[in-house]
């Protein structure tokens, strides 16, 4: 089996873990070979990936829409629940008005951004302003108001639906075996992997290092009051068969609200920040970081 073991995030529906894998090894590999350039001791400790040796999982299958008769269903603010969907997206907007001086943010009048869900019709109207403010941010500007709104309703899906979540997290745990000694998680991934690695029948395995990229799993309420095992008296419990932990985030990512993981997980957490230009979320920019390279190859020389 596959010494690194790599999950995806949101949006990945049409893809499998076959038609993932040539973009991800090539990345991986690349920011791997970053950091044994800088670091000869490490590259003389850690022995070089085979091929094999990368495996990547897919489950954006277990997401897509069955056929239907008509036109290609496009979301609109109306579509948004109530609950976590208008509270993820209203955190992002709060977050990216935060970290980027033009994108306008919610009046410094109103009764807190999380408050504008108390009602509907209230909420239907600043729904619009924060994809609208989003959709013109650095962040967000290449989505659509609809494939945006459709990450948020498969965030929500997975959180909300017992059997939706068990089997994503299946296809991580199929992919773990002895052998496997990195895990990568990558947005959602980070969390679908994390509860894979928590719920790991074999914790004895000792998987070396656990490396989440633009992860969400710190916001309080939205995405770590969800996980499961829940956290205990406000820490979350670490996985039993992971030693390392290491947690990259941009420091622009609006998905990774909470960057310092040590506040949720304990200091064992190893925090590092990286600068992925414009395209602070995507995972191959995350993969390709000099910080993930070194992360990986200190799991593999161990």
């Amino acid at each position: 089996m596959a010494r690194v073991v790599v999950v995806h995030g949101v949006g990945q529906q049409l893809e499998t873990a076959e038609t993932l894998l040539p973009v991800v090894e090539p990345a991986l590999r690349g920011g791997l070979n970053l950091a044994l350039r800088q670091d000869s001791a490490l590259a003389e400790r850690m022995p070089m990936l085979a091929p094999g040796d990368v495996a990547c999982v897919g489950y954006g299958d277990l997401f897509r829409r069955r056929a239907a008769r008509g036109a290609l269903p496009h979301h609109s603010a109306a579509d948004v629940a109530q609950g976590l969907e208008t509270e993820l997206l209203l955190a992002w907007w709060e977050e990216a008005a935060r970290t980027e001086p033009t994108v306008l943010g919610p009046s410094e009048t109103s009764r807190g951004i999380l408050g504008y869900a108390a009602s509907r019709p209230l909420t239907l109207v600043v729904v619009q302003q924060a994809l609208d403010a989003l959709t013109r941010s650095r962040f967000f500007k290449a989505v659509s108001d609809s494939l945006l709104i459709a990450s948020l309703k498969q965030v929500r899906r997975y959180f909300e639906e017992p059997d939706l979540r068990s089997a994503v997290r299946a296809r991580v745990m199929e992919l773990l075996d002895e052998d496997t000694q990195v895990v990568v998680g990558h947005s959602l991934g980070s969390i679908v992997a994390y509860e894979a690695l928590a719920h790991s029948p074999q914790p004895h395995w000792r998987i070396g290092t656990f490396v989440t990229l633009g992860s969400p799993l710190g916001i309080r309420h939205l995405t770590f009051d969800r996980l499961e095992p829940a956290p205990y008296e406000g820490v979350g419990v670490w996985p039993k068969s992971v030693r390392r932990w290491h947690n990259i985030a941009d420091a622009g990512d609006v998905v990774a609200l909470v960057r310092d993981l040590r506040t949720r997980f304990g200091p064992d957490v190893q925090d590092h920040l990286v600068h992925n230009g414009v395209t602070m979320h995507d995972m191959t920019a995350y993969l390709t970081a000099v910080e993930t390279g070194r992360a990986v190859a200190e799991g593999l020389a161990r």
